[in-house]
């Protein structure tokens, strides 16, 4: 994880905002890690906590949020004394055993209280929520996964260190973004995971009705990762007004709590299937994703393939659980009584 969400998570923990708990207000949460551990502004830390709450931004959200935060409209959230947070339930799998000496301190900025390096993560966070970022010279973007098809790829390369990447796609077949969408081809998969480096094509998820006076219909479910619903809807109608866009008569919101759904009303005398192409050519109803899986391995950056992730997280958390064992038994011999 970046520095500030684990210290998010961290600041969390200490303040208790368990998921049994009751919401407590984002400022306090704010408060509380920028004056113990990030020391960079309120705002860079509100922002980092908002995306880890948001369902369109993070495939299994790390943060419980309760009050406005955002929409994939682009809204932004509330203000921080607005809104309230505590940690999600599968955020406690991160900070499992972090009180038995699983993993190493340090000093925060100004030596007065002490900050875990790393989380214990008893689940591959990396995989599963990706990762995106630019530090000085270097960029990582690492798209986010189905919790379970990664734990089937753990399992396969604990029983076969040998293990191919062609073998491990067939129990992880590619990413699971959060707002869906449709993975054009496997090649530029199989080359990100076999690299670290590469590139898919994302299209939005559609289907084709025909309405009861003789026109189609193309209904929008799901979209591309990252794409921004009220701008595409936007820049359909300025290209259809400049009549680069084709064949398209009416196009409405339609989305509601039961999910995404944007319709885009056909003229009689064209098909659908046209308009579609032109749609996936002109607008954000297709994009790409660059793979560029770096992270930080002993202290240095390396762009990693997917068979080395999964290969570092197990050595972490082999350290993890000796570590615990060690506390653990440590504790017990000094309850016997000689």
């Amino acid at each position: 994880m970046k520095p500030v969400h684990r210290r998010i998570l961290y600041g969390m923990n200490e303040l208790g905002v368990t998921p049994d708990k009751p919401y407590k207000k984002s400022a306090r949460i704010v408060g509380e890690v920028m004056g113990k551990f990030h020391p960079h502004g309120d705002a860079a830390i509100y922002e980092s906590m908002v995306r880890m709450a948001q369902d369109f931004s993070y495939r299994y959200l790390l943060v419980d949020g309760h009050g406005n935060f955002g929409s994939v409209d682009g809204d932004g959230a509330a203000a921080m004394r607005y809104t309230e947070a505590r940690m999600s339930k599968i955020t406690l799998e991160m900070l499992r055993d972090i009180n038995k000496d699983t993993v190493d301190f340090q000093d925060n900025y100004d030596g007065t209280e002490r900050e875990p390096e790393v989380l214990p993560a008893r689940f591959p966070n990396l995989l599963v929520n990706g990762a995106t970022g630019i530090a000085v010279g270097m960029t990582t973007n690492i798209p986010p996964h189905n919790l379970g098809e990664v734990i089937s790829g753990l399992h396969l390369l604990m029983n076969n260190p040998e293990v191919t990447t062609t073998e491990l796609m067939e129990v992880i077949p590619g990413p699971d973004f959060p707002t869906g969408g449709i993975v054009m081809g496997k090649s530029g998969i199989r080359k990100a995971y076999e690299t670290g480096r590469g590139q898919i094509t994302l299209r939005a998820k559609v289907d084709v009705e025909e309405l009861s006076n003789g026109r189609q219909q193309i209904i929008v479910h799901e979209l591309p990762y990252m794409v921004n619903k009220a701008r595409l809807i936007e820049r359909i109608a300025q290209l259809t007004r400049e009549k680069k866009l084709e064949g398209i008569v009416d196009i409405k919101d339609e989305s509601d709590r039961e999910g995404m759904r944007v319709t885009i009303d056909v003229r009689r005398d064209i098909s659908a299937s046209v308009v579609l192409n032109n749609l996936y050519k002109l607008t954000a109803m297709q994009t790409s994703f660059g793979f560029n899986m770096l992270a930080i391995v002993d202290g240095t950056p390396k762009v990693l393939g997917i068979k080395e992730i999964l290969s570092q997280y197990l050595k972490h958390q082999e350290s993890v659980i000796r570590r615990r064992t060690k506390f653990d038994l440590k504790k017990a011999k000094a309850r016997l009584i000689f």
